[in-house]
């Protein structure tokens, strides 16, 4: 029985999966090059982020790079975040913008 190497089926390497909590979900917000704000859900936010800035997050996103991660909240749970998410899409742009502020 031979051992299969670290290599994906199609022999490219494989590369290690990034770290995250399983047990933390995250709304978070970015701010696009023409400073609209853009709502999402993620394990990982700040890798999130950069998917966005190659162009492969959201369609919104992919027009508007580069972006940046300015404002996200942790929850314990999926439907939580997923709420929340929910909630944050329906404010007014003012109100995003004073949770933007108040974040730092």
């Amino acid at each position: 029985m031979t051992r299969r190497k670290n290599r994906s089926s199609w022999g490219a390497p494989r590369r290690p999966a990034p770290y995250y909590n399983r047990r933390v979900h995250f709304v978070y917000m970015v701010r696009c090059a023409d400073g609209t704000l853009y709502t999402g859900y993620a394990r990982d936010p700040a890798a999130r982020a950069q998917v966005h800035n190659r162009g492969r997050g959201a369609r919104y996103t992919a027009g508007r790079r580069p972006v940046r991660l300015v404002y996200s909240e942790s929850f314990a749970s999926m439907g939580d975040a997923l709420r929340r998410e929910r909630e944050l899409k329906r404010l007014r742009r003012s109100r995003k913008e004073a949770l933007v502020s108040l974040n730092g």
